[in-house]
């Protein structure tokens, strides 16, 4: 019998207030660990953008070097993927085309072209999560010219 008792005395449990300091302590951390993922899948949006419009940029010097021209706005990045039909119509166009499809921005929009630019020989502009030109912060435009 005395030795159920000492049994008991020695084995030992988290009491009451010890499970609510974990608690408390884990409902901290998660209060300053969530909101920093939650603005991560944002920034990697605006990632994938400026990477998007890189490659838009690489396939328009390609698109130059073989016919002397930029696409026009009116024929758009589309002169990438298939020849141009109207406009300027370059003549050394490549078989396969310079990109094999246009994608939308990551947030579902189509990528603005203007071609001449107003900054540079040609622009391109991702209006961001709002969709609407301008925006501050995360809504901000993401723009061919001030990518490094």
């Amino acid at each position: 019998m005395q030795r159920n008792q000492r049994r008991g005395k020695d084995q030992r449990g988290f009491t009451l207030i010890e499970i609510l300091v974990v608690v408390v302590i884990l409902g901290i951390l998660a209060g300053i660990v969530v909101p920093r993922l939650l603005g991560e899948p944002e920034k990697a949006r605006r990632t994938k953008a400026e990477i998007q419009i890189r490659g838009f940029e690489e396939a328009l010097a390609t698109f130059k070097l073989d016919n002397g021209f930029f696409p026009t706005t009116e024929q758009g990045l589309q002169a990438l993927v298939e020849k141009p039909a109207t406009g300027k119509i370059p003549a050394h166009y490549r078989d396969k085309g310079y990109i094999k499809k246009i994608p939308m921005d990551p947030w579902g929009n189509p990528y603005v072209y203007l071609s001449p630019g107003i900054h540079d020989d040609h622009d391109i502009i991702s209006y961001g999560p709002d969709g609407a030109s301008g925006g501050d912060g995360d809504d901000a435009d993401i723009n061919s010219w001030d990518i490094e």
